[in-house]
């Protein structure tokens, strides 16, 4: 059974792209676009890892950590937060609310980010 993914990334080419080069890697990959519609994705599909964007509209990724209670609720879900902005603020408050990693988007090349994916699923 494949590992399952959720992208949650509001640009709709980086969105793409990720779920092809995660698919490349034998991963279960859903991909969203915003905070909403991970909260409703995660209904009915529980990922291993969540690639979560922290400044999307509708709902960002701080608020959807708020929602989604990863330490009390979802504790064996891995959550990689990206963004294209290094603040550092946003950073440690996603780190706060359980996320385990943390990349600049524009600094991802596709064989760093099946590294960091891989990485992060061996650190059960």
């Amino acid at each position: 059974m494949s590992q399952k993914i959720l992208v949650v990334e509001d640009e709709r080419t980086l969105n793409e792209a990720y779920q092809m080069i995660l698919e490349q890697d034998g991963y279960d990959v859903h991909v969203v676009f915003d905070g909403k519609e991970a909260l409703e994705k995660c209904k009915t599909f529980e990922p291993d890892v969540i690639l979560l964007d922290l400044r999307m509209p509708k709902m960002g990724g701080i608020e959807f950590l708020k929602h989604y209670n990863l330490k009390e609720e979802h504790p064996k879900v891995k959550v990689i937060v990206f963004s294209n902005l290094d603040t550092q603020g946003e950073v440690d408050e996603a780190y706060k609310l359980g996320a385990h990693k943390y990349m600049l988007k524009a600094w991802a090349s596709p064989k760093e980010l099946s590294q960091l994916v891989a990485n992060t699923l061996e650190d059960k």
